[in-house]
């Protein structure tokens, strides 16, 4: 073995073992890196356990623009709206809103809008061969995502995302109501066209999934340790070691802050604050539904979606603006259940659970994915928003090229942590 091919005799610490910290351990591994995984919990128990299951290819259309503005103080006002903003959290919120504001202006737009569909233009590359490889192909549904709409004004409001579509050359097709209750007859007379996303596929149990690609990495000798990183190490400039609340101590020759909504607190810790913030989103979980689904559906006019996942059907979506550390408000998922049942009127939630979890949300909706501009050896993979699932194998993809040395095949100026 020459001295280039020697494994480093230090891990990579992956801190966060969600979808994306799993992945990247996972993919680390393949290319023959020693890695520890930290958490705070067990894997797959943050935003991972709770998501909407969706490989959502189409979904990269930045949140601030003009015609959410147009909308954001009707929704505001609505106690039933798809957008809550807690009072008591407004001061702290302010400098992440007013990035968010800037992100709408239209210079910027077109340049969110190509980083995005960067990475969704990628996404069955990077996962296919990292589920093959890790033996879980069977994870991903067949069948795609139903758009659905009430009429043509619904239909009409939701041009700006299909004219996105179009541009980057997304496959769908348009179906009138009746098409559309042929590939789902559970569907309501109310929904009176959709558009199918064949490549919006499902993923069957994403917690199972976390949980499975987590078994790997310990099969392959990866270490995964539960604890809280209280502070990063280091020597003449680069990462050397990470320091855990119970006092251990774990020297690594390099590390990825891969927390999720958690990454903002940890890159405090060596002085790069980044604008993170969690949107708050809620799930009910209904295991005795009355009714079957092979599509996922997403109904843009209502803000929710509805899959089938995890044993049943989960019904999810909102955004809820109140930090970290706030008790759950559950109305928000009683009303996105009411809501599902406009789509699916006979549709049971008797057999229900309720959950909320966070997704970490950057105000360009773009995600942080590259190395630190301040330490060496330290990589970000973090702020995916509601796109974490989708961009998980591309994020591994990436950041295993640069703790590797290799070349990316996308210029990942547009993910830089120092771009705010």
């Amino acid at each position: 073995m020459s001295r280039g091919d020697q494994q480093p005799a230090l891990p990579i610490a992956v801190v966060g073992a969600g979808i994306i910290g799993t992945a990247i351990a996972f993919e680390l591994q393949r290319r023959g890196r020693t890695v520890v995984l930290i958490d705070r919990d067990e894997p797959g128990r943050g935003a991972s356990y709770g998501n909407m299951a969706s490989i959502a290819v189409t979904e990269f259309m930045p949140a601030s623009r003009p015609s959410m503005w147009a909308q954001l103080p009707k929704w505001l006002l609505d106690p039933e709206g798809p957008v809550r903003l807690r009072p008591s959290y407004l001061p702290r919120l302010m400098p992440w809103f007013l990035r968010f504001v800037a992100a709408s202006r239209p210079s910027r737009l077109r340049a969110l809008e190509a980083a995005g569909a960067a990475l969704c233009g990628r996404v069955y590359e990077d996962l296919l061969p990292l589920l093959e490889a890790a033996g879980l192909s069977d994870v991903l549904s067949e069948e795609g995502c139903l758009a659905l709409y009430a009429g043509e004004a619904e239909f009409a409001a939701d041009r700006e995302h299909l004219e996105l579509v179009e541009r980057f050359g997304i496959a769908h097709e348009v179906l009138e109501g009746d098409a559309a209750r042929a590939l789902e007859p559970a569907l309501g007379s109310k929904i009176t066209r959709a558009v199918l996303f064949p490549k919006n596929r499902s993923v069957r149990d994403p917690f199972q999934l976390v949980t499975a690609l987590a078994a790997r990495v310990r099969e392959r000798g990866g270490r995964i340790e539960r604890g809280e990183v209280v502070a990063f190490e280091r020597a003449q400039g680069r990462i050397a070691a990470l320091r855990l609340a119970d006092g251990r101590s774990i020297p690594v020759s390099q590390a990825v802050i891969a927390a999720g909504a958690y990454s903002g607190r940890l890159a405090k810790l060596v002085d790069e604050p980044i604008p993170l913030e969690t949107e708050r989103g809620y799930h009910t979980q209904i295991m005795a539904p009355g009714i079957a689904l092979r599509h996922a559906l997403i109904w843009p006019a209502r803000a929710f979606m509805v899959t089938p996942t995890a044993g049943g059907i989960r019904v999810g979506g909102t955004v809820e603006m109140a930090g970290l550390d706030a008790p759950p408000d559950y109305r928000r998922a009683k009303v996105l259940a009411k809501r599902a049942r406009e789509a699916l009127p006979d549709l049971q939630i008797a057999a229900a659970s309720e959950w909320m979890g966070h997704r970490p949300a950057l105000p360009d909706t773009v995600p942080i994915i590259g190395p630190s501009a301040k330490t060496r050896g330290l990589y970000y993979a973090t702020g995916h928003g509601h796109l974490g699932l989708t961009y998980a194998a591309t994020t591994a993809r990436l950041i295993a090229d640069l703790a590797t040395g290799q070349k990316p095949p996308l210029d990942l100026s547009p993910y830089r942590v120092d771009r705010f």
